[in-house]
């Protein structure tokens, strides 16, 4: 901190020599060289009190392994299962119907579209690093893949499947009992095991390394000037760190950022649909940055396109329709927005560096191919 204190001192002393112009230029150039350095070095970012972060990692470079990983029995079911429509009533839908590899595990709709054209209420998560999670859904209602994948499978308005008629269409194809029976060491084999593959599979989902990732190993050079302005404005005065930190740029916390749309159109009440706990209104788990900008549209409920808009949104501080204690006293599931949602007042300027450091965040998308063809 001594050392930071000491750089800062220097820099405000030549700065104050210097025209307004050249005073930016100059807090540009030494921005580069307090980033330009290991983390351990870097200024703290901006933390509010009483607020668990994790600094950022990087993730690690790709195993030799990995290929071989594919190749494990249950992995290899889970992959045909995944990508098999019959695992739907209508043997049309197939988990990849909304989890697609050529959209970084998304679906790019604003909400998915299900069983009978039927449209669903919340956007669709990327199913990227999922192994990482501690909780699934945007509400967190599921504690592990094999729990999850339970919901849209039998979901009318998603895969819309009898469990009781899944097991023997299964059964009925010799291709599959022989999968089970490798991926298993069993014959019988019931729902349980259909879970366990299709979480095997999807817990091999995960980012490749972005520049950002090199930027943190050392190689100061893949990251623009405008990048790095972009990192220490998200780390600082944009406050974004309060919620995406650590190694996937989440706290895997729930937060109400001021969209529930309570008693409007696209009402959404959250985690309270999960807890019955009035302060759970509106809240929704704090996605992962990573690979941010190959998965729009944002928010629970896909209804941003545009990043410089939504930076915008964050910037007014989004607590205009946060509960006046009147208003609390008279309903307690009005919605009270986080307190950590506070106006940023950045600039336009600021606000387009922070949209870069995203872009340097996001790695390119690796398009897994889809089984050429299926068990039948």
């Amino acid at each position: 901190m001594k050392k930071h204190f000491a750089v800062l001192v220097s820099i405000i002393g030549i700065v104050g020599l210097l025209s307004m112009k050249d005073q930016q230029k100059a807090l540009y150039e030494e921005l580069q060289l307090l980033y330009r350095r290991p983390i351990s070095e870097w200024p703290k970012p901006t933390i509010d009190a009483g607020v668990s972060w994790k600094e950022f990692t990087s993730l690690p470079k790709v195993d030799t392994s990995y290929f071989s990983l594919m190749e494990k029995p249950d992995v290899k079911l889970g992959k045909y299962l995944f990508f098999d429509p019959i695992l739907s009533g209508s043997n049309q839908i197939s988990c990849s119907s909304c989890h697609n590899p050529q959209t970084s595990w998304a679906d790019k709709l604003t909400v998915p579209v299900g069983n009978d054209h039927l449209e669903g209420t919340r956007n669709t998560p990327s199913l990227l690093n999922v192994y990482a999670r501690k909780e699934l859904f945007w509400d967190g209602r599921s504690k592990s893949l094999e729990e999850q994948a339970l919901g849209p499978i039998e979901a009318h308005h998603e895969m819309d499947m009898d469990l009781t008629k899944l097991i023997p269409k299964l059964k009925a194809i010799p291709a599959y009992n022989k999968l089970f029976l490798a991926a298993f060491g069993e014959e019988d084999y019931s729902m349980p095991e259909v879970l366990k593959a299709l979480g095997a599979f999807q817990r091999t989902l995960t980012s490749r390394r972005s520049r950002f990732d090199e930027f943190l190993d050392g190689n100061y050079k893949v990251l623009s000037e405008q990048e790095v302005r972009g990192l220490h404005l998200f780390r600082t005065k944009a406050r974004c760190m309060n919620c995406h930190n650590g190694q996937f740029f989440t706290d895997d916390a729930y937060h109400n950022i001021g969209l529930t749309y309570y008693k409007r159109k696209y009402q959404d009440l959250g985690r309270y649909e999960v807890t019955k706990d009035p302060a759970d209104v509106g809240r929704f788990r704090t996605p992962s940055l990573r690979d941010v900008m190959n998965t729009d549209p944002w928010m629970h409920n896909g209804l941003f396109w545009n990043m410089t808009g939504l930076l915008n949104m964050y910037n007014s501080g989004m607590q205009m329709n946060s509960a006046k204690p009147e208003q609390k006293a008279k309903d307690p599931l009005y919605p009270v927005t986080d307190p950590l949602m506070q106006p940023l007042n950045l600039s336009k300027e600021e606000i387009k560096d922070i949209e870069a450091f995203l872009h340097a965040i996001t790695a390119t998308s690796y398009r897994m191919r889809r089984p050429e063809s299926l068990p039948r």
